[in-house]
């Protein structure tokens, strides 16, 4: 609010209208934060600092931002001035922000691990586990881009997983997500190895830096697989074929 007076010849009314105006701005203070004379700062957190008098008041919530500005008087302006604003969020709209800031998993703050599951039984497959390494989260999509032992083949995706793939998974710090390469013989075509190449792939598709690793037991020993085909499942938070 600004309020503006225009001086009179006269003195006794310029006095007079200076007496009504600052018993109505006392009148008007109800217990909140006061304009003074002296020359330091006040925030929340109680830290001062010197300056013009200045009392802020910054209060963030989930959901709701208040900050509100109290400035002295002077000549020109006697009653001082106050400011409040108010910003409201919506718990949906604050965490659609908080997901918009997170990039991608460019592939080197990936750690992976495969586990060779149910060999020469049915149902067998690598299991990769990937985990964030890094101290900020970041998002993965679609499948990654597996090929396996010496070959040049990138695995396609699996026919029997679930359509799509273009959500974005957030992996926190710490935090893992899993794929899974189903693996197919039969005995005319058969290769084997123990190793294997995984890349991450970004929305358009393409992939990022691979990075080499070999598949393991249960028991965490080096463990020989075969295939003549395989296909490779969409990064979950959950464990593909987890009998």
């Amino acid at each position: 609010m600004r309020t503006t007076r225009i001086r009179t010849t006269v003195l006794a009314a310029t006095t007079a209208a200076l007496a009504l105006t600052l018993t109505a701005c006392g009148g008007s203070d109800t217990g909140g934060a006061k304009a003074g004379s002296g020359k330091s700062v006040a925030t929340a957190d109680g830290a001062k600092s010197s300056g013009k008098t200045t009392e802020t008041a910054d209060t963030t919530q989930t959901t709701e931002t208040t900050k509100t500005t109290e400035t002295a008087g002077t000549a020109g302006n006697p009653d001082g001035a106050r400011h409040a604003k108010t910003t409201r969020t919506s718990p949906g709209k604050a965490a659609a922000a908080k997901a918009a800031g997170v990039k991608a998993c460019k592939g080197d703050e990936i750690s992976y691990s495969v586990v060779h599951r149910f060999p020469a039984a049915q149902g067998e497959h690598l299991l990769i586990t990937a985990t964030n390494a890094d101290s900020a989260s970041c998002w993965v999509t679609s499948f990654p881009s597996v090929m396996l032992g010496s070959t040049s083949n990138v695995l396609p995706h699996s026919s029997k997983d679930a359509p799509g793939g273009s959500t974005r998974i957030t992996v926190k710090p710490g935090g893992k997500v899993y794929s899974a390469v189903a693996l197919f013989t039969d005995s005319a075509n058969d290769h084997t190895s123990t190793d294997l190449s995984i890349a991450l792939r970004d929305q358009t598709g393409d992939t990022g830096p691979g990075a080499e690793t070999g598949a393991f037991d249960g028991k965490g020993v080096p463990s020989e697989f075969t295939w003549s085909d395989a296909e490779v499942t969409n990064w979950n938070t959950a464990k593909p074929y987890n009998f």
